[in-house]
């Protein structure tokens, strides 16, 4: 049974900071992120520890733009994609904040933002909380498919792992973009098995997340400035769009896929869009947060699309589950 959360403390986003690559900088948004890396290696010498970087440099500029230090942080929500989630736990070992790693592949990003707002609403005194989540494009392709000196052959359906990530600094509070209602999502399996066609895999979980929660709220589509999905791609968009229609439901021109968003297919060989669970948090932390701070959106939806499979799994023949947790965002200063 799924269930809506309707917070009675609204959790506000009031700072975050976002981080890329050079070929997430060159895409459409390049301009909108906080700082990027022209060699994607944030001065260090592996792509798995460059993650590491990235994670600990995106949550310190969101501190120091909160003026905030680590000590003040009563928790971090952090994940990514590498086996164990150990880009996080590498990237935040010396700061001393408690920490929960958490994966959720590309739907960590709004899994994190959740259980934030879960946690700081059950706390007995106002807290501060965080979240971050990352992705590097060289550590996911070498450990889910293939080093990228391969130079295998990409599908037409595949999306480019973004490099990229955003951190966010949550505690109750309406004055800066809050947090009112979120919802888990329930895994569907759709029964893909092409880990080069993840937009496909997830889907189904989108479709199925975004139908409940309309059912549950008794809102429609006209509710909210924006119904925004985390990494569908071209591919998962279209099929979305199909799912969706079968059910009478139309999201028309307020539907934003973050994947579709991070790449101009025209200018990058970024096949079917961007995926990554850092590409999300940083289009989340990058665009739609400002837009909501500046009111030129008042209520959004976001749900990051997760593909939940391992090395191992897509090895062994099985297929990819799709997960979709919700969250409902609304702007602060009065733009709510």
């Amino acid at each position: 049974m799924q269930t809506v959360f309707e917070f009675k403390e609204k959790i506000e986003v009031f700072s975050w900071a976002s981080a890329v690559g050079k070929s997430e900088h060159d895409g459409p948004l390049g301009r909108l992120f906080d700082f990027w890396d022209e060699t994607d290696r944030f001065g260090k010498n592996t792509w798995e520890l460059a993650e590491s970087e990235l994670s600990h440099a995106v949550l310190a500029l969101a501190l120091k733009r909160a003026g905030l230090s680590h000590r003040e942080v009563a928790f971090l929500f952090s994940g990514d994609l590498q086996n164990q989630c150990v880009a996080s736990s590498a990237a935040h070992v010396e700061e001393e904040i408690p920490f929960l790693g958490i994966y959720g592949a590309c739907s960590t990003c709004t899994e994190g933002l959740l259980l934030s707002a879960v946690m700081l609403n059950a706390a007995e005194e106002p807290l501060v909380g965080a979240a971050v989540t990352t992705s590097h494009n060289s550590a996911a392709e070498r450990q889910f498919r293939t080093p990228i000196e391969y130079g295998g052959q990409r599908s037409p359906t595949a999306q480019w792992t973004a490099t990229a990530g955003g951190a966010f600094l949550l505690r109750r509070g309406e004055q800066h973009p809050h947090i009112v209602r979120a919802m888990p999502g329930i895994m569907v399996d759709g029964g893909i098995k092409d880990a080069s066609n993840m937009g496909a895999a997830m889907a189904p979980a989108a479709a199925a997340s975004i139908l409940s929660y309309l059912r549950l709220t008794g809102t429609a589509p006209a509710d909210y400035d924006a119904i925004v999905t985390g990494d569908l791609g071209r591919e998962g968009s279209a099929l979305l769009e199909m799912l969706l229609r079968e059910k009478g439901v139309f999201l028309g021109d307020r539907h934003r896929d973050c994947g579709n968003m991070m790449y101009d297919p025209k200018k990058s060989d970024c096949h079917a869009g961007g995926s990554g669970c850092g590409c999300s948090a940083a289009v989340l932390a990058g665009h739609f947060l400002p837009c909501l701070a500046e009111g030129e959106y008042r209520r959004i939806l976001f749900l990051s699309t997760g593909a939940l499979m391992s090395p191992a799994s897509i090895q062994q023949g099985g297929s990819i589950i799709g997960v979709a947790p919700v969250i409902e965002l609304v702007g602060g200063n009065g733009n709510g």
